[in-house]
C-alpha cells in the first residue's frame, strides 16, 4: 500500500497547515482529500509536490506491505 505518511510529517515539520495548502499553494480540496485517504494521484501530481515542497519522493510517498 502507497501512503501519504511522509508529505503530513514534512509538513508538520515546515509548519505548513491544511489551510494553507488551499490558500497560500493553491490545492483543490479534491487532491487534499485524496491524499488525506491516501488514495492515487498521477505521477504529475506527485512531481508537482516536489516541485513544490523543494523535496524528495520519499518525503511524500512511501510503501507498506499490507
Amino acid at each position: 500500500m502507497i501512503t501519504f505518511e511522509p508529505f503530513w510529517k514534512t509538513l508538520k515539520e515546515r509548519k505548513i497547515s491544511q489551510y494553507d495548502l488551499i490558500n497560500s499553494y493553491n490545492m483543490s480540496r479534491g487532491m487534499l482529500d485524496n491524499l488525506k485517504h491516501n488514495r492515487s494521484i498521477t505521477l504529475n501530481t506527485l512531481n508537482q509536490l516536489c516541485k513544490t515542497f523543494d523535496c524528495d519522493i520519499s518525503d511524500i510517498i512511501i510503501y507498506k506491505k499490507d
